[in-house]
């Protein structure tokens, strides 16, 4: 289906909101919303879970690309399309465009993941590696567009991608009759933009919270300096809400209808991830854990409120869901690293084993160490990694340690 006229002179509504979902039809899936009893006893209120870590290719930007592609000419859609994307926006628009019949290009640094590239690939696209990030990238997108006359999908500041990505707070005002908030991960600010125009069209009352990474604050900075600001540089494991600058479109919209934007760190979103997958059994990305995250960190003041957090995505490099897993015991109080220098002769270490055994601690590792150079002559040194219940079961076992005359270092 093409030919969907959204303006693109004035800001969305949720008419236009309405318009995207009916062209999506059967494109995209309708995502569950979960009530998840355990977040709710942690978090201290009734938490729901909107699931779009399941939306196909793993992200809610394929909401956006479906809407944006059908709005497109004939004359354009035989010219293809063209965007600069590291991550889910480039999965996306190259899943659309394959449905579609649409040829697709992807501009994406050098230095993205090779999974990502290889999984925006397997969509049919054609894939360019270029420039150093995305900055560098998106140049580069400019200029092969003009070149070669192809319509460029942004990855946000676009009237048709946020009207795709509002079709989210249709699907929740339909599910649930009553809700108070809503927290969702803000990057360029799509997301955050289309769901509030839909919601707030209907249920003014509901509050809807911008949740961004303390590493790339800028949509916070520009609404409190009350113009767009950059942020240069930051490091976050959700790379998908890393965005140096939110679009001028977004952080106009979410300027008037986003009542709040929070702040969350990289261990709550490794701690929340862990717990999702151990307890949902949920794979969910770091950008798609901020906003429940933030909600497990710092809990919620209010009881008896109905509160929905957006899990935007799941598309985990798998190098990293690995780094997940170990920190997440770790930080949980699960997994406890410590050195031990021994005497190098036969049972020294067989006692310690024999003490740890004692408090049904799991050894998961052991590494010997004899050649570094605080290592003396005639001893070993032996990390292991050991896993307990909990961080009372690694306090017994610490005291037990000591009580041997057992000397160790615990590592962080």
């Amino acid at each position: 289906m093409n030919g969907v006229n959204i303006p693109t002179n004035r800001h969305p509504t949720i008419e236009d909101i309405s318009t995207a979902r009916t062209s999506l039809d059967m494109s995209i899936r309708k995502t569950p919303l979960h009530k998840s009893d355990m977040f709710s006893r942690m978090v201290g209120t009734d938490i729901f879970l909107k699931l779009e870590c399941l939306q196909k290719t793993g992200s809610f930007k394929v909401r956006g690309a479906f809407t944006k592609l059908n709005s497109l000419s004939d004359k354009e859609r035989s010219n293809g399309v063209i965007a600069a994307s590291a991550g889910n926006h480039a999965q996306g628009l190259a899943y659309a465009s394959s449905k579609e019949n649409i040829r697709c290009t992807i501009v994406m640094p050098r230095n993205a993941s090779p999974a990502k590239v290889a999984a925006t690939r397997s969509y049919g696209a054609r894939v360019i590696l270029s420039g150093e990030n995305y900055e560098a990238s998106w140049d580069e997108t400019v200029r092969i567009a003009k070149e070669q006359r192809l319509a460029i999908v942004h990855a946000f500041n676009d009237n048709q991608v946020v009207c795709g990505q509002g079709t989210i707070g249709l699907e929740l005002l339909e599910d649930l009759n009553d809700f108070d908030r809503i927290y969702l991960p803000i990057g360029g600010g799509g997301l955050a933009a289309g769901v509030a125009i839909a919601v707030k069209a209907k249920r003014p009352n509901v509050k809807i919270i911008g949740v961004e990474s303390e590493a790339f604050p800028s949509m916070k900075e520009s609404i409190a300096k009350g113009k767009l600001q950059t942020i240069n540089s930051g490091y976050t494991i959700a790379d998908g809400i890393s965005v140096k600058s939110p679009g001028e479109l977004t952080y106009e919209i979410v300027t008037n209808l986003v009542d709040d934007i929070v702040l969350v760190d990289d261990t709550s979103i490794v701690k929340t991830m862990f717990l999702l997958m151990e307890r949902a059994k949920l794979v969910v990305e770091p950008a798609g854990a901020a906003s429940l995250a933030y909600l497990v960190s710092n809990g919620y003041a209010k009881r008896n409120e109905r509160v929905i957090a957006l899990l935007s995505g799941g598309n985990v490099d798998m190098y990293l869901l690995g780094q997940v897993v170990a920190k997440g015991l770790m930080y949980m109080g699960r997994m406890l690293k410590i050195f031990i220098q021994l005497p190098d002769k036969p049972g020294a270490l067989k006692n310690v084993v024999d003490c740890i055994a004692g408090l049904s601690v799991n050894i998961v590792e052991v590494e010997h160490d004899r050649l570094s150079s605080n290592i003396s002559a005639g001893t070993a040194g032996v990390y292991l990694s050991l896993e307990v219940e909990d961080i009372a079961h690694e306090g017994r076992l610490i005291d037990l340690l000591k009580s041997q005359g057992i000397k160790f270092k615990v590592l962080k």
